[in-house]
């Protein structure tokens, strides 16, 4: 198979990953800093650069994505939340409690499972869209777990259902036919 180098017409970096904007060729840094405009863009391009000048930026920004991704797998490892505390907890010296709603949380898993009420009534019930139902329906956080990267941990934190619970709920989401984004 043969490659083909592309050069970048801003900087004259050459690699077979340079992408393309208004039929022009840019390497990925150049393409970061692009305007999204076309008479910008052609403003931009004609201010001619040295590729060797930005390869600091292209060697430490792929080892920045990499370097955070590590951090967050560690972090979801060490039983750590990734993001902002769920509907039920708060965070307290980084690290989730039970807020004081925490027993709605359960509530919300009961009721779904024992009573024959939809998922539009039950989120008015309780102040939440129905998205974010399911989200609280679907969240691996209420069973004491971190979920990262496709993978579950144990976390660091009370769980607010047993296993036995989130189990039910979900074999009925799927029954329903009910499909979690």
């Amino acid at each position: 198979m043969v490659f083909f180098m592309k050069e970048c017409i801003k900087c004259g970096y050459q690699s077979e990953q340079n992408k393309e904007k208004f039929q022009e060729i840019l390497c990925d840094i150049c393409y970061a800093f692009a305007p999204s405009s076309e008479g910008l863009f052609k403003q931009y391009i004609q201010d001619k650069t040295n590729w060797k000048l930005l390869e600091t930026f292209r060697k430490h920004s792929e080892l920045r994505g990499e370097t955070q991704k590590k951090g967050m797998i560690k972090k979801a490892t060490d039983g750590n939340l990734m993001s902002r505390a769920p509907f039920g907890y708060n965070i307290e010296n980084k690290k989730l409690i039970p807020a004081g709603n925490s027993k709605e949380v359960e509530d919300i898993f009961e009721e779904f499972l024992n009573s024959g009420i939809s998922l539009t009534q039950l989120s008015k019930k309780h102040g939440l869209s129905v998205n974010g139902l399911k989200k609280i329906l679907t969240n691996f956080t209420y069973l004491g777990k971190i979920k990262f990267n496709n993978q579950t941990h144990e976390g660091t934190h009370k769980p607010l259902v047993s296993s036995i619970l989130f189990n039910h709920v979900q074999d009925k989401l799927e029954k329903l036919g009910i499909k979690i984004v």
